[in-house]
């Protein structure tokens, strides 16, 4: 009987020994597992600093705004970007923001919304003489015909005959106009 004692308890002594190592093992990956979670999240931070830093900072509104002022709004007509309060225009702003977010520049940005929307969404013309002579000549060639028809109001030239006075010859007046002479000087 303690022979099967002493056999029993070792039985249990070994049984326990067994849980023991399978504990172990099960800690032992428990704290891999943990050590190596905690070792991503620090590899996924560090990348994700340095992606943010290459980046740069974030534009403040006064450099958007820099920029935007130099854009107009595609639904408004004469409205700079940077003043506009349509949906439109916000949308414009916040991807004038994420442009230089992405470190693109102020030339860039603005020949990406020229090449977009056209050379109307800039605030310069793209034949900048052609758009200033045009208005310029028009103005000189308005004020000289209206002065020329002032002119020609003032002076009427003298009526001019076909024939000269010297070669005129007397037309035979009719007797109704010769009558009517006659009438007119009787009442005078």
């Amino acid at each position: 009987m303690i022979g099967d004692l002493r056999l029993e308890i070792e039985e249990r002594k070994n049984e326990l020994k067994t849980e023991r190592k399978i504990l172990m093992a099960t800690q032992k990956n428990t704290n891999y597992k943990l050590l190596f979670t905690i070792l991503l999240a620090l590899v996924l931070s560090i990348s994700m600093y340095s992606f943010a830093s290459a980046q740069g900072p974030a534009p403040t509104d006064d450099e958007v705004n820099a920029i935007a002022k130099k854009l107009f709004c595609p639904v408004c007509e004469n409205t700079p970007l940077d003043v506009c309060p349509t949906e439109a225009c916000r949308q414009w702003r916040e991807q004038i923001r994420q442009m230089l977010i992405e470190g693109k520049t102020e030339d860039e940005i603005i020949q990406y919304f020229i090449d977009t929307y056209g050379a109307r969404a800039s605030g310069d013309p793209p034949n900048k003489i052609a758009s200033y002579l045009i208005p310029v000549t028009a103005i000189f060639l308005g004020t000289a015909l209206l002065l020329r028809a002032l002119q020609m109001w003032k002076k009427p030239k003298a009526a001019e005959s076909a024939i000269p006075a010297g070669e005129a010859k007397q037309v035979h007046q009719d007797e109704y106009f010769n009558k009517l002479e006659d009438e007119l000087k009787k009442r005078k």
